[in-house]
This record gives C-alpha cells, sequence and structure tokens, in this order.
C-alpha cells in the first residue's frame, strides 16, 4: 500500500504539497511519556556518575557527561514543546469559548423573553474532565451513552446534507460540504466515503487535479475500506486524464493487485486498454 501511495503521490508533484498523507500522530501525552523515560534515563546516568568506591569502567567518564548532557537537552526541549503545546490548547479553549459565549449572548438579545441574567455558565470547549460513568446494570444496560449517539447522528446529519447537494447537482457546494466534514470528523466511519465523494463532485466539475487528490485521500484514509477500489480505480483514471499516463496505469494494476474479483477490478482493466497501458 506504502508503494501505491508514493508512486500517487510523485505523480500528483504538481498539486499543493500537503506535507505528506501520514499525519504526526504523537501526542501531548506521548510527549509527556517520552520525557517520562528521558528523566528516568538521566537519573539513572546522574546515578552513575556518584562513585560507590569502585570505578565504573562500563562508561568513560567524558561518555557518560556528553550522554547525560544529550538527554538533558532533549528533555529541555520535549519540556518546552509540551508547556508551548499546553499553552496553545489553553489559548484556543479560552479565545472559542468567549466567542461562543459572547454569540449565546447576542442570541439571547434577539429572542423575546430570553432572560441573559438567566443564562447558564457555558462549559469550555472539549468539555471538563470527567470520571468514568459507573456500568449500568438491568434493562437497557447497554444503550449508548448520549455523548456517543449524539455525536454520530449530527455525523450521519453532515453527510447526509453533503450528499443531498451532490444529488441535486450542487457539485461546488457539495465538495466544499464534504471537505468541510471530512476536515470534522477526522478519523470517523464516513471520512474515506466523505472524501471519495468530494472527489466525485470535482470530477463534475471538471477539477480532475483536484480531483485525484481527493480519491488519493479516501484511498489513504481507509485502503481497506469500501470505497477503496472505487478510490483507486478513480485516482488512476483522474491521473491518465492528467498526462500521468505511466503513473495511472500502475494505479489500475494495483486495483486488480489489492481488490482481485472486485468489480473495480473489470472497470481497471477495460480502463488500462482504453488508456494503452502496455
Amino acid at each position: 500500500m506504502k508503494r501505491v501511495i508514493f508512486g500517487a503521490v510523485s505523480a500528483l508533484c504538481i498539486l499543493t504539497a500537503q506535507g505528506g498523507f501520514a499525519q504526526d500522530t504523537q501526542t501531548l501525552a506521548d510527549i509527556r511519556q517520552e520525557a517520562a523515560v528521558l528523566s528516568v534515563e538521566i537519573t539513572k546516568l546522574t546515578r552513575e556518575l556518584s562513585t560507590t568506591g569502585a570505578p565504573n569502567t562500563a562508561f568513560a567518564g567524558e561518555s557518560t557527561l556528553e550522554r547525560v548532557d544529550l538527554m538533558e537537552a532533549a528533555l529541555s526541549r520535549l519540556t518546552a514543546k509540551v508547556e508551548e503545546l499546553e499553552y496553545r490548547i489553553g489559548q484556543v479553549v479560552k479565545d472559542g469559548t468567549n466567542q461562543l459565549d459572547d454569540l449565546n449572548f447576542r442570541l439571547c438579545e434577539l429572542e423575546a423573553g430570553c432572560d441573559i441574567g438567566a443564562l447558564p455558565p457555558l462549559e469550555p470547549l472539549g468539555g471538563v474532565a470527567e470520571t468514568a460513568p459507573a456500568v449500568a446494570s438491568g434493562p437497557g444496560a447497554d444503550a449508548p451513552m448520549d455523548g456517543v449517539g449524539s455525536m454520530a447522528m449530527t455525523e450521519q446529519s453532515d453527510f447526509d446534507h453533503a450528499m443531498g447537494l451532490y444529488e441535486e447537482a450542487q457539485f461546488e457546494d457539495a465538495a466544499a460540504a464534504f471537505e468541510m466534514f471530512a476536515m470534522t470528523y477526522t478519523g470517523g466511519s464516513l471520512t474515506g466515503e466523505s472524501q471519495f465523494m468530494r472527489g466525485e463532485a470535482l470530477t463534475q466539475l471538471g477539477q480532475t487535479s483536484e480531483a485525484a487528490r481527493a480519491y488519493l485521500d479516501s484511498f489513504s484514509t481507509a485502503p481497506e475500506g469500501d470505497r477503496a477500489p472505487s478510490a483507486l480505480l478513480r485516482l488512476g483514471m483522474s491521473l491518465a486524464a492528467l498526462g500521468q499516463t505511466d503513473r495511472g496505469c500502475v494505479m489500475l494494476t494495483e486495483v486488480g493487485n489489492r481488490f482481485p474479483g472486485a468489480p473495480e477490478d473489470a472497470e481497471a482493466q477495460a480502463a488500462r486498454q482504453t488508456i494503452g497501458c502496455p
């Protein structure tokens, strides 16, 4: 799969670079964990510098000091990065919450009978830390939590809205809606589907280059998903339409290699003959 994605990226070099498709998944917790590990290692090395009456032949003095210095420098960088991220996240939460609070205040002014003084305090963006609720027992115990169910309903509703625009042939608005959906629900169950449909909308608009990028995003997001064969097929055809015939042929060949027997396999073979692939 990496070879497929790399080939497609090379073929799409005329598009705006997006820094690759493998996003940096390091989280704040990962950084904290790494800092903790480094701190432990520094403690171990520092302890080795303390004489116990017998020479430590495992580490030369200068080598150990250099290792300690490197560890301390790395720990300092990680600590600074954690503090920077904490500050930036705090500012985003603070500014976003203030703006929502202001909008809430303005909406209340427009509504008849709304008591501004009775408005409940706005919960910070992202919510507040809570302990996990106790597991319910008895009838209805396996019902999903309200927050999870509400999120799923909102995701499906937003997707259905974008799909409605596409079905009404409002392709420009549909492409924008699918793009916003993919950004909002990154990693969701419908993200790959939304990226594929964005490609379909862009194809209808004649924006083949952007459509190819959307198909590649769809395949990269869910390389084993239901839309993966179609995304790879459309990507190959789009590349060929952009004059990248060799790369397009490679992508079309990969449809059969990765999804033998799929309906898209037969379409890919027909497309290869039309394009004139060797």
